[in-house]
């Protein structure tokens, strides 16, 4: 019993308000780095949003789009960080590419309902900031062991979207592959939060490429939660009109 109480009282004292506003483990130079990686990821959703808009308004995404996503993300890669300007212009291009990409899916969710996107955004913008700031606040490296989970799960939904593409799929796994891979790329918001303040800590200040891995992360969970919210308000419309028939 003692055991149980000494537990619960040392993460008490760990997980209090003063744990949540302790940095010092971060140095100062790494903070100026996470707040030019957080200030980019921002302009790239903006950039996001404008290409999902684009879309709405001429239709534009499509496999274009998504071939002009990863060509953007390549060249940005392979271009020496010296070239700062020109990579932020590259990251802007692939997340407008990648909005416009989306486009198709925010079609759909506003025909369901215009207000889920609204609150896809908002479910997507929380869970970041949670997994995010909790890779931040917690030691470092501590979490940095999730990384092979991870990407065992990915590899996991890659076989198994391959599978489905020629055996066929079920709504049953279509649904594990859905929540799955959300739950798959959360853990990667850990994962390469941490591997980004390492990478700080090492010498990488790299902060576009570092906004280009969390952007992947974001907008892959804003898809997963986004088709969740519209196949759920989906099956509620359909269940509304057969109460009224």
């Amino acid at each position: 019993m003692d055991s149980f109480t000494s537990f619960f009282d040392s993460r008490s004292r760990r997980w209090n308000y003063d744990t949540l506003k302790n940095f010092r483990q971060i140095s100062p130079v790494v903070q100026n780095h996470l707040k030019l990686v957080y200030i980019t990821l921002c302009c790239a959703v903006v950039a996001a949003a404008v290409g999902a808009y684009l879309h709405v308004l001429w239709n534009i995404g499509g496999f274009l789009t998504s071939a002009g996503c990863m060509g953007t993300m390549i060249w940005l890669l392979s271009t020496p960080p010296s070239e700062e300007q020109k990579r932020v212009s590259l990251l802007l291009a692939s997340a407008l590419f990648q909005g416009a990409s989306i486009g198709p899916l925010i079609d759909l969710a506003i025909e369901v309902d215009p207000s889920i996107i609204f609150t896809a955004f908002v479910a997507t913008s929380l869970a970041f900031a949670c997994f995010s700031g909790a890779a931040l606040v917690a030691r470092r490296r501590e979490y940095l062991y999730l990384g092979g989970l991870a990407s065992s799960g990915l590899s996991i939904l890659l076989w198994l979207h391959f599978a489905s593409s020629i055996f066929g799929g079920s709504l049953a796994l279509f649904k594990f592959e859905l929540y799955f891979g959300l739950l798959v790329f959360v853990g990667y918001i850990v994962v390469d939060t941490q591997e980004i303040v390492e990478r700080a800590h090492s010498g990488d200040l790299d902060y576009v490429k570092h906004a280009l891995t969390l952007f992947t992360d974001l907008a892959a969970i804003f898809v997963r939660i986004l088709i969740i919210l519209v196949k759920n308000s989906a099956e509620r419309n359909e269940k509304k009109k057969k109460r009224r028939n």
